[in-house]
């Protein structure tokens, strides 16, 4: 009498091997954080050369208070007014503050995120949507804290000092001595609350509908080739989404980072003293320029993003 268990076994086993074969050849690639590191930073330094004017009216039209009276009567107006007074160029003044800040915040944004999905993905290397929600949340932590915050409140402060009567910043390393040298280093670290809240959910929600968008394109294969102009479509989705999912609190980040910022207590008293004078719809002030900013921008970081990872995957081998 034979044993059934020793019959069946050694037909059993190869079988799970051959099983196994495609599931290890088909498993998702992943990105090693230092190509992260690297992609991300050359493709946040592209984006903002591309799209700042879009965030340099959008901080203007928050910055205009309906208390002052408003000095602008929407973007086209903010857009003339800014040129006939300062040249097109003014519609780059801050630039050099948000480019400094626009490269290492998506290095770090990459590089923490790939790093945490690395360890968050099943074992066929696939990414859920919730996963990728929460890795994209310490993403936008880690980036608010090591980089937005200080660079957001510089940037804001060149924008606003451009509006009064007499600049006194004449460019990024003299308005940054001046800064500290009147404030401290805590002067660069305004509306910390409201950045990292900002940052956070900012990431969460785009991370969270790209790796959703991911996966249903991709299917059961998760290495399927994703044509440039799909990965754009993709990340202009998740960029408008997370602008109407966010956009109070860029609104309050923005006045807590501004010229004007020491008459809030703090980001609390902030929200509350723009609802009482301003209303409700004060917070979705800027929301338009801010759209088509964000679409345009996360639609490019995501293509240069992936694209530059293709090129450093066949230079940098790290399997």
């Amino acid at each position: 009498m034979w044993d059934k268990g020793s019959f069946i076994s050694p037909f059993y086993r190869p079988r799970c091997l051959s099983a196994a074969a495609p599931a290890s050849a088909g498993r998702a690639k992943l990105t090693h954080p230092g190509k992260a590191i690297l992609a991300g930073g050359i493709a946040g330094g592209i984006e903002i050369c591309i799209t700042f004017p879009t965030e340099y009216v959008k901080t203007q039209l928050q910055l205009d208070e309906k208390a002052n009276p408003p000095k602008y009567r929407g973007i086209s107006d903010c857009v003339k007014q800014t040129v006939q007074s300062h040249g097109v160029k003014g519609l780059y003044r801050g630039l050099s503050s948000l480019l400094y800040g626009s490269i290492p915040k998506s290095a770090v944004r990459f590089g923490v995120f790939e790093y945490l999905s690395n360890q968050a993905r099943d074992e066929s290397g696939r990414l859920d949507s919730t996963r990728g929600l929460l890795c994209g949340l310490g993403a936008g932590v880690f980036e608010a804290v090591l980089v937005v915050c200080p660079m957001e409140t510089i940037k804001v402060k060149f924008i606003h000092d451009q509006t009064s009567a007499n600049p006194k910043y004449k460019g990024f390393f003299h308005g940054v001595r001046e800064i500290i040298r009147a404030q401290g280093l805590r002067g660069t670290y305004q509306g910390l609350t409201a950045t990292v809240l900002k940052q956070g959910s900012n990431q969460a929600i785009r991370f969270f509908v790209m790796t959703s968008l991911k996966n249903w394109y991709k299917g059961d294969n998760p290495n399927k080739y994703i044509n440039p102009l799909v990965t754009g479509v993709f990340g202009a989705v998740a960029g408008a989404a997370s602008v109407f999912g966010n956009t109070p609190l860029d609104v309050i980040k923005t006045r807590m980072q501004g010229l004007e910022a020491h008459k809030y207590k703090n980001t609390l008293d902030c929200a509350m003293r723009i609802l009482r004078y301003e209303g409700l719809a004060a917070f979705y002030k800027g929301t338009v320029p801010r759209l088509g900013r964000v679409c345009l921008d996360v639609a490019i970081v995501f293509i240069i993003y992936e694209e530059v990872v293709k090129v450093l995957n066949k230079v940098w081998h790290t399997d």
